[in-house]
């Protein structure tokens, strides 16, 4: 260990990575990052491997203060950032002092954060993942006064002529707002709403606050069944759109469980769960429908963006002396390339 992270103001925040795959086997949720473009873009800014743990901040505000110098990154929805009490940038690696405490304040236009510590943080794992499950009662909530083991220091990094951003890595920032457009495609009950399925792309639906990790409850004009058969329970994906007998949509989210009885209408895409992720009670959502070959497509373009990042920070921390070691899963420093 390297030193330690103290946690001062907790907020709503956990310990977590991009899930749990072995999971659904077993009859656990996959659980992990809501926002995996974010964490991921996180980790890798940090010089991590994509699945290390990170810490996912969620609406409140939170602070920390390291016991050694570190390397992090925040990503997710805009916020204030200050580092030691000085402003510092999202979406690019931040140098932290020894004794110097980070600061997240007013998450906005979007829901969640995510902080990545180069060389990631200790964290206990169950099938693989440090994501919590809240079924089975697993995983690291963060409170005042609770401590992360860093797993490696970094030594400041600084420009030095007139203090000048030392990373520009040209990532593209997603967009996030009060207005959410999200993809898409047919649910493998679609033909049941016959041409009552069209309100689900004519109607605009608002974020319910009971809304969680497990999935997004939205208020508006629900499409009806032609059908009054009984729906059994069945395995459901990450992302279905259900239409329960009652006044809301429902959208199944990463701590959703395997089984499901309620008509799936549509299914979120993998870029579309990251926009809901990031969906504040009240804010507005439209449906937008596409194929499965156009969500694919939009899925291997934001990960080869994130390989574009991968191969900018690695040629950067390469230059600045920064070593890649995943200590967190004893792996070998070429694992990181």
């Amino acid at each position: 260990m390297s030193g330690e992270i103290l946690i001062q103001q907790p907020g709503n925040s956990v310990v977590t990575d991009l899930g749990r795959t072995r999971g659904p086997r077993y009859g656990l949720p996959v659980n992990g990052a809501l926002d995996q473009y974010s964490a991921r873009a996180a980790n890798i800014l940090a010089g991590n491997l994509d699945n290390a743990p990170l810490i996912e901040i969620t609406a409140l505000d939170f602070r920390m203060r390291a016991t050694t110098d570190l390397l992090i990154a925040v990503t997710g929805a805009p916020l204030t950032l200050t580092v030691g009490g000085r402003p510092a940038s999202q979406w690019e690696p931040v140098s932290v002092l020894a004794g110097e405490s980070v600061s997240i304040r007013g998450i906005h236009r979007g829901l969640r954060a995510y902080m990545a510590i180069h060389g990631s943080v200790e964290a206990e794992t169950l099938l693989g993942s440090a994501a919590p499950d809240t079924v089975v009662g697993f995983g690291l909530q963060l409170k005042e006064g609770s401590s992360l083991a860093a797993l490696q220091s970094v030594r400041p990094i600084r420009q030095p002529y007139f203090d000048l951003p030392l990373f520009r890595l040209g990532l593209e920032k997603p967009g996030m707002g009060s207005d959410l457009a999200v993809d898409v495609t047919d649910g493998p009950d679609v033909a049941e709403f016959g041409e009552s399925g069209e309100l689900l792309f004519s109607s605009e639906y608002t974020v319910s606050g009971r809304s969680n990790h497990i999935g997004l409850r939205l208020g508006g004009e629900l499409p009806e069944r032609t059908s009054n058969s009984e729906v059994l329970s069945r395995g459901v994906p990450v992302g279905a759109v259900e239409v329960p007998s009652r006044e809301e949509l429902l959208v199944l989210h990463r701590g959703r469980g395997v089984t499901a009885g309620y008509p799936v209408l549509a299914v979120v895409t993998s870029t579309g769960l990251d926009v809901l992720a990031q969906a504040r009670p009240g804010d507005k959502v439209r449906f937008r429908k596409t194929t499965v070959a156009e969500a694919t497509a939009a899925h291997r373009r934001s990960r080869a963006q994130l390989e574009t990042l991968r191969e900018s920070v690695n040629t950067v921390f390469g230059l600045l002396g920064i070593g890649c070691r995943p200590q967190w899963q004893d792996l070998p420093v070429a694992a990181c390339s």
